[in-house]
C-alpha cells in the first residue's frame, strides 16, 4: 500500500507544483516591496495584543498610535509577533519576514481555493485554475506581500467558505466546531466577516426549518448551536480588549467595521470624503477597473448561468446541494456592497478594505468556466476553451511582470493606460507610497559608492528593509530640506521620475549644492528679521525658503510629521493631481538632527520655484491638528486702474468689480478681520442659468473662506473671487458667522439694458417706481433715483389663476412671495434705476408689488395680470 506522502503526491501533484512555482516566484520578488504606510501601525496592534496578555494590561494599548486601534483583531498580527521575538529578528529582518508570512498565508487561501473547487466539481484542473485565478489577481498579489490586514483577510474569507461548504455537506458536529473556529478568526481580522456568519446562520435556519423528523431536528439544533459557540468563544480569545470589558463588543464591531479614519478618495476625477460613504457605483467600478477581464468575463458567465440554472430547479436551494451554495457565492458579492452603501461605511484607499469579495468572485468565475465547458459540446471546442482559458491566465501574468512591482496600482484594459497622467487625474494610485522604496533603490544603485543626504522623510522609511549595506548610506539632510536628495559630491543632477501606466507619480530631484549656501547662516540672516508666524514654532520668511525655531526644543517636539500645503498665484503649475486640491502639499519629519547642543532647533524647508500667494503650515496626529499657521507671501496682482476707479461697496472690507471678478481690500487688517466665512450670492441676469438645487433660492451662494481667495502679507488683506461664468446682475457679500451677516453690502454688477419698446408702452402701474410687463418679467423704473429709493426690500406677492401651481409651502397663502432686494435685481445707468424680477412659469391672476423696510410698507400696487 503507497505511504501518505505518495498517495498525497499521486492525488495533488499540480497543486504541489503551483505551490512550488508560486514559492519560488515569492522568494523571488520578496525583496522588491517596501514598507507600507499601515505596516508599523498594524505591527504595533500585535505587539500590544501580547504585552496585554503578558500582563501590561491597559499600558498595552495605551501605547498604540490611535486609540481606535485596540479594537483591531490581532489574530493574525501576533503571530507575526511571536515568529519575530522568537527568532530575535532585528532591522531589515522584522519586515522580510512579515512579508514572507503574509504572502504564505495568501498562498494558504490558495490551497483552500483549490480544495474547495475539488469538493464542488472533483475535477482537479477546475481546481488549479481557480487557486491561479485567486493568487493571480494583480493587486492582491502585490499587496500579500505588505498587507497585514486586508489580505489575510481575503485569504481568511476563502478558508471559510471551505470550511461553511464542508461543515454543510458533512453534517457533523466536528466540521461545525471548525467552521465555527474559523468564523471566530475572520470576525477577529475584519467585522466585515459577520457577512459569512449571517449567511451561515441563515443556511442552518433554512435547514432546521426544513428538518424531518426529531432526531434530524435535534442534530440540526446541536451543530448550529456548537457553531456559534465555537464561533463566539473563538473571538473573545483573540480579542484582548473584551477580557477586561466584554461590553465593547458592539463598540469593537464598530469600529472595525467603518474605521473612524478621515480620508480623500479620488474616484472618477471626484474627490470623495469618506466618512460620507461612498456611492453605490464606487466598489463596483473599482472591481471593474482592476480586476482582470478573464475573471470579469467569466464571472458573469456563471452568474447568467447560475440563474438559468435556478429557474429550472429551484427546490434544488432548499438543501445542501451545489446550486445554493453557488447562489450564496453572489450573495456574498452584492449584499455587502448594499450594505455598506445603505451604512455610508468609511470606505477610502480604493477597494482594498473590502478584497474579501474577491474570494466568491473567482469562485463564480470557475463556476463560468465549468458551465462553458460543459455546454460546448464537442471534445474540440473543450479543448479549444481550455486553451482560451490558459490564454487568459497566461496574460494576467505578462500583465503583471510589465508593471511589477507596481502590481498593487494595476488597472486592467477597461482604463485608457495610454494617455498621459489620465489615471491620476481619475484615480488614487499609491496611497501607501510604495513606490518610494523603487526610486530609492535606483538611486543607491546610481552612485554605488556615495553617501546620500535626503530630505523627503518617505525615503527613512523604507530604508528599513534595505540592507545594512545600503541603508548605512542614507543620511538626513542636516537642517536644510529639500524636496529630493543631495549626493555627498557636487556636480551630480538627475531628475528620478516613476510612472505607472504612463502617469507620473513620483518625481525627485538630485540637487547639485555646490555653490549652496551654508544652512547656518541661511539660518542666522532668517533670524534676524522678523517673523511671519509664530505658534509652537516661530516661522520667517527667507528669500525662497521658510525658516523654523523653538527654544527649548526636544525630540518629541519634532518627531512629529509636518505638513506645508503651498498655494501657488498661478495654479496651472500644479501637477494635474495637485490642481484638484488647489496646492502641492509637502510633508516630513525633522527628527533630531535639527536639534543643536543649546536645545534649540532649527531648519530650512526650501519652497517650489514658482510664485506663492501663501502657505498653510500645519503639525499633525492621528488624532488631530497640533497646530496651524496661515502665512501669505504674494499678494494676488490687482490692476491699478480697478482700485483707482473706487470701490463698488464700502465696509469692513472695501469691495471692487472688476470684469470677471470680485476684489476684496482691507488695510491695514489683523487676523480677526478674516477669520469669519465670506458669503458671496450671485444674482444671475438669467434665473435659469443657477443650478438646478439653487433655482428656488434665485440665487448662487458661493460662500468661501478668506484664505481660499487671499492673503494677508503684513497689514494688507486682498481677495480675488471670481464671479459666476453667467451673466450677474448683482452681488450681496459680507462676513457672516452663526448668528448671520456680521456685515453685508450689495450692488450691481451688470448694468440692465431693457428693451425702449417697452417702456413706451403704459405701465401696469405708477407709484415711486413705475413697473412694465416684459414677457415673463416685471420691469422697474425710476429716473433721477437716490440711494435711500433702492435701499429698501421689494416686495412681490404672484396670486396665480390656479392655487394648485403654488409650491407646496405656499398653497396656505394663496400667493407666491417673490420679495428681493433692489441690488439683486437691478443697477443704476445715468441716474436711471433700473429691476428686472422674473414672474413664475404658470398663469397669473395678478401680482402686488412695491417696496418696505423695518418701519412698514412704504408703497405698493396692485395690477391684474391676465396672460
Amino acid at each position: 500500500m503507497p505511504s501518505a506522502p505518495r498517495r498525497l503526491v499521486t492525488a495533488h501533484w499540480g497543486l504541489l507544483i503551483v505551490c512550488a512555482g508560486f514559492l519560488l516566484a515569492g522568494a523571488l520578488v520578496l525583496d522588491d516591496y517596501g514598507i507600507s504606510w499601515d505596516e508599523p501601525a498594524q505591527r504595533a496592534i500585535g505587539m500590544a495584543a501580547l504585552d496585554s496578555l503578558a500582563g501590561d494590561g491597559e499600558r498595552a494599548f495605551e501605547r498604540l498610535a490611535r486609540p481606535t486601534d485596540r479594537y483591531y483583531g490581532p489574530a493574525f498580527e501576533a503571530p507575526l509577533i511571536l515568529v519575530e521575538r522568537a527568532l530575535g529578528l532585528e532591522g531589515r529582518d522584522i519586515w522580510l519576514s512579515r512579508h514572507a508570512l503574509t504572502h504564505l498565508f495568501f498562498l494558504a487561501g490558495g490551497v483552500f481555493c483549490y480544495l474547495l473547487v475539488l469538493r464542488i466539481f472533483g475535477s482537479q484542473l477546475l481546481a488549479l485554475a481557480a487557486m491561479a485565478l485567486f493568487l493571480l489577481h494583480p493587486r492582491l498579489y502585490a499587496h500579500s506581500f505588505f498587507n497585514s490586514k486586508d489580505v489575510p483577510f481575503a485569504a481568511m474569507f476563502m478558508i471559510a467558505l471551505y470550511l461553511t461548504h464542508r461543515a454543510f455537506r458533512r453534517e457533523t458536529l466536528g466540521a461545525f466546531l471548525l467552521c465555527g473556529v474559523g468564523m471566530g478568526v475572520l470576525v477577529n481580522l475584519r467585522a466585515m466577516g459577520l457577512a459569512l456568519v449571517v449567511a451561515v446562520l441563515a443556511l442552518w435556519a433554512l435547514d432546521l426549518l426544513l428538518a424531518r423528523g426529531a432526531e434530524d431536528r435535534k442534530r440540526v439544533l446541536l451543530t448550529g448551536g456548537a457553531f456559534a459557540l465555537a464561533a463566539t468563544l473563538t473571538h473573545y480569545a483573540l480579542l484582548p480588549v473584551l477580557w477586561t470589558d466584554p461590553g465593547q463588543l458592539l463598540k469593537a464591531i464598530g469600529t472595525a467595521a467603518s474605521h473612524p479614519n478621515e480620508a480623500e478618495n479620488l474616484f472618477r476625477g471626484d474627490w470623495l470624503y469618506s466618512p460620507d460613504g461612498p456611492p453605490f457605483e464606487y466598489i463596483p467600478v473599482w472591481i471593474g477597473i482592476t480586476t482582470p477581464p478573464v475573471v470579469l468575463l467569466l464571472a458573469t458567465v456563471g452568474v447568467a448561468g447560475l440563474f438559468w440554472r435556478t429557474a429550472r430547479h429551484p427546490r434544488d436551494l432548499w438543501s445542501a446541494t451545489p446550486l445554493r451554495f453557488n447562489v450564496l457565492l453572489v450573495l456574498l458579492v452584492v449584499v455587502p456592497i448594499i450594505a455598506i452603501f445603505v451604512g455610508r461605511s468609511n470606505i477610502y484607499d480604493g477597494w482594498r478594505q473590502v478584497y474579501f469579495l474577491y474570494a466568491p468572485l473567482a469562485l463564480l468565475a470557475i463556476l463560468g468556466t465549468q458551465w462553458v465547458v460543459e455546454f460546448s459540446g464537442s471534445q474540440w471546442m473543450k479543448s479549444g476553451l481550455s486553451a482560451l482559458i490558459v490564454a487568459g491566465v497566461a496574460v494576467i501574468i505578462v500583465s503583471m511582470i510589465k508593471v511589477h512591482p507596481h502590481e498593487h496600482d494595476y488597472f486592467n484594459s477597461l482604463v485608457d493606460r495610454n494617455s498621459q497622467d489620465l489615471i491620476l487625474q481619475n484615480y488614487e494610485i499609491d496611497y501607501w507610497n510604495m513606490l518610494y522604496k523603487n526610486v530609492l533603490d535606483e538611486i543607491l544603485e546610481d552612485h554605488p559608492d556615495q553617501d546620500i543626504m535626503f530630505s523627503d522623510w518617505m525615503y527613512f522609511y523604507h530604508s528599513a528593509i534595505l540592507p545594512r549595506s545600503k541603508s548605512g548610506r542614507i543620511m538626513r539632510a542636516p537642517m536644510l530640506f529639500f524636496t529630493g536628495f543631495i549626493p555627498d559630491s557636487p556636480g551630480i543632477s538627475r531628475e528620478y521620475i516613476s510612472t505607472i501606466y504612463n502617469n507620473t507619480a513620483i518625481t525627485t530631484n538630485s540637487l547639485d549644492v555646490e555653490d549652496a549656501d551654508d544652512p547656518a547662516s541661511i539660518i542666522q540672516d532668517a533670524l534676524s528679521g522678523e517673523p511671519v508666524a509664530r505658534s509652537i514654532f516661530t516661522l520667517y520668511l527667507h528669500d525662497n525658503m521658510i525658516v523654523f525655531s523653538r527654544e527649548n526644543c526636544s525630540p518629541e517636539h519634532i518627531d512629529i510629521p509636518f505638513a506645508f500645503d503651498v498655494f501657488p498665484v498661478d495654479i496651472t503649475v500644479l501637477s494635474s493631481l495637485d490642481k484638484k486640491r488647489g496646492h502641492e502639499g509637502i510633508h516630513l519629519v525633522p527628527g533630531s538632527e535639527a536639534i543643536d547642543d543649546d536645545g534649540r532647533c532649527a531648519w530650512i524647508v526650501l519652497l517650489p520655484p514658482y510664485p506663492i500667494a501663501s502657505i498653510f503650515a500645519s503639525q499633525y496626529t492621528e488624532t488631530g491638528t497640533i497646530w496651524s499657521v496661515r502665512i501669505g507671501v504674494t499678494l494676488p496682482e490687482v490692476d491699478p486702474a480697478v482700485l483707482a476707479s473706487g470701490p463698488a461697496a464700502i465696509s469692513t472690507f472695501d469691495v471692487y468689480r472688476d470684469d470677471a471678478e470680485l476684489i476684496y481690500v482691507k488695510d491695514p487688517c489683523v487676523e480677526g478681520d478674516i477669520g469669519a466665512v465670506f458669503g458671496f450670492n450671485a444674482y444671475p441676469l438669467n434665473p435659469g442659468d443657477l443650478p438646478a438645487d439653487r433655482k428656488r433660492d434665485r440665487f448662487n451662494a458661493l460662500t468661501f473662506r478668506f484664505w481660499d481667495h487671499g492673503v494677508r502679507v503684513g497689514n494688507r488683506c486682498v481677495a480675488v473671487v471670481p464671479l459666476p461664468d453667467y451673466p450677474v446682475a448683482g452681488v450681496r457679500t459680507g462676513q457672516l458667522d452663526m448668528t448671520g451677516w456680521l456685515w453685508d453690502v450689495s450692488f450691481g454688477v451688470t448694468p440692465l439694458e431693457v428693451d425702449a419698446t417697452v417702456l413706451a408702452r403704459e405701465p401696469l402701474a405708477r407709484s415711486v417706481f413705475d413697473v412694465y410687463r416684459d414677457g415673463d418679467v416685471l420691469v422697474y423704473v425710476r429716473d433721477g433715483c437716490t440711494e435711500e429709493e433702492t435701499g429698501a426690500t421689494f416686495l412681490l406677492h404672484v396670486v396665480p389663476v390656479d392655487v394648485a401651481d403654488l409650491p407646496a409651502d405656499r398653497v396656505q397663502y394663496g400667493f407666491d412671495n417673490r420679495d428681493f432686494e433692489f441690488w439683486w435685481r437691478g443697477g443704476v445707468r445715468d441716474g436711471r434705476c433700473v429691476a428686472v424680477a422674473a414672474l413664475p412659469d404658470y398663469p397669473i391672476a395678478s401680482v402686488v408689488t412695491g417696496q418696505y423696510d423695518e418701519t412698514g410698507q412704504l408703497w405698493a400696487v396692485e395690477s391684474a395680470l391676465p396672460e
